[in-house]
């Protein structure tokens, strides 16, 4: 067998340990979708406050991404997924025995480490992958099996939970994501090679200080907005401020990344950041955050609107709700493993334009044809190909205009900027459907139609804008041999 051959051999066996790691990362985010309600009932809480966790774990994620992902660069990736999948794995073990709402928050909030395990991945077999002619084809085909994996445990998990709550008592039931999590640290520890960091330099804990207090007055000011609504000058004066600190956070990370003789490296790697190749998949990524985890939510409440109430809606019962969101997950596996043939015959930045292109028009086709359950799940199918294309594209992309010092960096980066567009969207959501209050239970009034029309033209209007992005800097970024996304 030849030195190649072996090489190639080696590479797969690891994909295949990683891709059993996505599917417990797709089981945790679609195992407590449906008893969402009985966990309420178990913690003694209204279903309104299931709201905390969403906005915890987006906190926790938008912080742990970028402090991982360099840590990836420093460190050695194997080394970071350890350490996320022993986080994931406290925060898991904690939700199944917590006594009350207050500990089940803080579990909810650890186990959102898991986010960063696609992006670290990615990093793993790009670097893997070093020296390779083929070195991007390679890495985007591995992305799409760990993307088909992730949304084939997202189906593994919903239909678990939803078949065994009855079942079963609530601890059991939890018990069993975190199982399936400890059992990912015998899979990280034992089927990836141990890696280096290829950074040099120390640890900069102050710009760790400078995106904590951005992200935190970011958040923050989302969640007032929630709370206190668009009337109230305390959310905008937040937002003022976490723009403020953005704007100083870059000057001390750029100022940083530039001083001679520095042995700490920056936490944002500004020049990389900045790259003519990387920036609009940045951006591409934090404009389709908007629609992937700011959207889902509000399509559930609607499926589930009574039209002889409301008039509109679907009428639907959660089952149907959870066939909607199972044709979402199989179209989203269809679009991820069509992305090598895709990036093969159109190059990698005009396939990610067609996922751009196909999420803008399945949102879009919300707007005229929303009246009957074959419209939204057209819809969503439509949708769902383009999203299932960008999740395993937006990775591979970053890390191949990253240089080899920030490939961490690069793909982690994309995972931060999809929850602060994630973020952002799910605020301005929860104010165009307001009705009662912005963070009231739903139970107390219908949101109003014009809400979910601006909803969808919000996801749309955003994927259409980062396809019209890749495409005018498309010929600026420059393209590799194999046509991919160059890092000059």
């Amino acid at each position: 067998m030849t030195a190649t051959a072996t090489l190639h051999r080696s590479l797969w066996s690891v994909v295949g340990f990683l891709v059993a790691v996505e599917v417990v990362s797709g089981v945790l985010q679609g195992f407590y979708t449906p008893i969402f309600s009985d966990i309420a009932r178990h913690l003694g809480i209204r279903d309104a406050d299931v709201n905390w966790f969403e906005a915890a774990q987006l906190v926790l994620s938008a912080l742990a991404v970028p402090l991982l992902a360099r840590l990836g660069d420093l460190w050695g990736h194997r080394n970071v997924l350890l350490l996320s999948t022993a986080v994931t794995a406290v925060g898991s073990w904690t939700l199944a025995l917590a006594p009350g709402f207050s500990t089940f928050l803080v579990g909810w909030a650890l186990q959102g480490a898991y986010v960063v395990w696609l992006p670290v991945e990615v990093a793993i077999i790009h670097r893997r992958t070093a020296g390779r002619a083929d070195q991007h084809r390679t890495t985007r085909r591995a992305a799409a099996f760990l993307v088909a994996a992730l949304e084939a445990g997202v189906i593994v998990g919903a239909l678990t939970s939803g078949a065994l709550v009855e079942a079963t008592s609530m601890t059991v039931l939890l018990c069993l994501p975190a199982v399936a999590v400890t059992a990912c640290l015998l899979v990280v520890w034992f089927g990836v090679e141990r890696d280096r960091g290829q950074a040099s330099g120390g640890y900069d804990y102050a710009g760790l200080g400078w995106l904590t207090v951005t992200l935190g007055l970011l958040m923050g000011g989302l969640i007032a907005i929630r709370l206190l609504g668009t009337g109230s000058p305390v959310p905008w004066l937040l937002v003022a401020l976490s723009l403020a600190a953005l704007a100083g956070l870059v000057r001390f990370e750029r100022a940083l990344g530039e001083k001679a003789g520095c042995t700490v490296a920056p936490l944002i790697d500004v020049r990389t950041f900045a790259l003519r190749a990387q920036w609009p998949v940045q951006l591409t990524a934090f404009l389709f955050g908007m629609s992937v985890l700011g959207a889902q939510i509000p399509l559930s409440t609607f499926a589930r609107t009574d039209p002889d109430v409301a008039g509109f809606g679907l009428g639907a019962s959660a089952a149907f709700v959870s066939t909607l969101i199972g044709v979402y997950v199989v179209t989203m596996v269809v679009g991820a493993l069509s992305l090598p043939l895709l990036a093969r015959l159109l190059g990698p930045r005009v396939a990610m334009v067609v996922g751009c292109t196909l999420v803008g028009v399945g949102y879009g086709l919300f707007l005229p044809l929303h009246d009957s359950a074959g419209q939204t799940l057209t819809n969503m199918g439509v949708a769902g190909v383009g999203s299932g294309l960008l999740v395993a594209a937006l990775p591979a992309a970053a890390a191949a205009a990253a240089p080899a010092h920030a490939t961490g960096f690069a793909t982690g980066m994309t995972n931060a900027t999809k929850t602060v567009g994630g973020a952002i969207a799910s605020a301005v959501f929860a104010i165009a459907l307001a009705s009662t209050g912005s963070i009231d239970d739903p139970a107390l009034g219908h949101a109003p139609l014009s809400g979910y029309l601006t909803v969808w033209a919000v996801c749309s209007l955003s994927a259409l804008a980062a396809a019209v992005v890749l495409l005018v800097t498309r010929r600026g970024a420059g393209a590799t041999s194999e046509g991919g996304l160059s890092a000059r």
